[in-house]
């Protein structure tokens, strides 16, 4: 996660000259086949649960077995700062494809164990290639190229939402969950051949110069996240956020199944109307960055994300497929300023680290919050727990606003 320098001519002139980049187009290839193949499994494991057990919260669960990972952030973004990137990438993704082939055993309700296990694994080496690549990714693009290869990353990383849920369904829906994991599979295969094609020279990785050094070394990131009076607001701001998300994912096959009485593929149509939300806010994020403080910015998507999980407690088909469009676009906008700011910010010397303890930080909340979704959903009505999701949101926007400005302005008077 770093960069430092503008965005050349305009949008437009940015967007052709990473294109034109041979690494920079090669890693947002990267993006688009890892992240089809991760989006359709994520959407299909919990229809898979479903199906195979009839429980909305172990469906939910399958979210949380990807995401619990991300509380070893710190951990794994050390280690991928003591090793090459690009190997380490190349080694990941094809130990991932091998993992995901055991999700064939796949075929009844008593071995749903096997798809957690592997969740939980792919969660792990998803968490370290985010470590690996946020830091390869300086090595590889161009400094000037940065700013502009950021927006068209998150673009494609969310663009990919519009296809991946609706095919996995449709995969899943005819030869079943097997036929999903073996194509995700392949996205991870054919990730690794396309790292192997970056032009990349990678300085050696630093060694640790005494005992004590990769204990301290992998809570650096975080201490100097949370001693960042610019930072830290925008941070906590995104961890409850996540919380909220997290909540309200434990929701979405209630919402399909009691609000509108579909079936569990339906969830499908409405991941893609939040990844057409999310499209858009990635063709606008970097004008409105322009324009907006990060907080301001942030604040505004959160707002935007409360108020239309709230709208999901409603049990009309039109509106619920307008407010997923609506968290679509909400939600990646503290996220967005959260990353901005932690580039403008962050030193370069702790690439991996600083990245991986931001992702911890922001996303490891989630983890929980979905596990205790989970349960909620359970005992309480989703209708209840969507309105107050909104509720909450709301206060957390109104609270970044006003303590994330008061916060930088003691940071200028100092």
């Amino acid at each position: 996660m770093t960069a430092r320098t503008g965005h050349g001519t305009g949008p437009q002139a940015g967007a052709r000259q990473v294109l034109r980049d041979r690494n920079a187009s090669l890693f947002l290839t990267v993006v688009v086949v890892t992240g089809f193949g991760t989006t359709a499994l994520w959407l299909v494991a919990g229809v898979w649960v479903k199906s195979l057990t009839g429980s909305d919260s172990l469906a939910a669960l399958t979210t949380f077995s990807m995401w619990l990972p991300v509380l070893a952030g710190p951990l794994l973004g050390a280690v991928a700062d003591r090793f090459p990137r690009r190997p380490l990438l190349v080694a990941v993704n094809l130990s991932l494809a091998v993992l995901l082939t055991a999700l064939c055993a796949v075929d009844r309700a008593d071995r749903v164990w096997v798809l957690f296990g592997v969740l939980l694994l792919y969660g792990v080496g998803g968490t370290l290639c985010q470590a690996a690549e946020s830091a390869l990714v300086a090595t590889a693009v161009g400094p000037r190229l940065l700013g502009d290869f950021n927006g068209l990353r998150m673009t494609a990383q969310e663009g990919v939402k519009l296809l991946a849920p609706l095919a996995g369904a449709a995969l899943f829906a005819r030869f079943g969950g097997p036929s999903v994991a073996l194509l995700d599979a392949v996205t991870c295969a054919l990730a690794a051949g396309l790292v192997m094609l970056l032009r990349v020279r990678e300085d050696r990785p630093a060694q640790p110069t005494s005992p004590k050094e990769p204990r301290y070394g992998a809570t650096r990131g975080s201490r100097f996240l949370l001693g960042s009076g610019v930072l830290r607001p925008l941070l906590l701001a995104g961890a409850a956020t996540m919380v909220l998300s997290g909540v309200n994912g434990a929701a979405l096959f209630a919402v399909v199944d009691e609000g509108l009485g579909h079936s569990p593929t339906y969830a499908g149509v409405m991941y893609a109307a939040q990844g057409a939300g999310t499209v858009i806010l990635g063709i606008l994020a970097l004008p409105l960055l322009r324009r907006l403080p990060e907080r301001v910015f942030a604040a505004a998507g959160i707002a935007l994300f409360a108020l239309s999980a709230g709208l999901r407690a409603l049990p009309y088909d039109a509106v619920v497929l307008v407010a997923s469009a609506g968290i679509g676009a909400g939600l990646p906008c503290v996220l967005v300023g959260a990353t901005t700011a932690v580039q403008r910010e962050a030193p370069d010397a702790m690439l991996g680290r600083v990245s991986a303890s931001a992702h911890f930080l922001v996303y490891g909340p989630m983890a929980a919050a979905i596990a205790a979704g989970s349960a909620l959903i359970a005992v309480v009505d989703h209708r209840v727990v969507l309105v107050g999701i909104a509720g909450c949101g709301v206060a957390v926007a109104l609270a970044l606003v006003v303590r994330g400005g008061a916060n930088r302005r003691a940071g200028r008077t100092t």
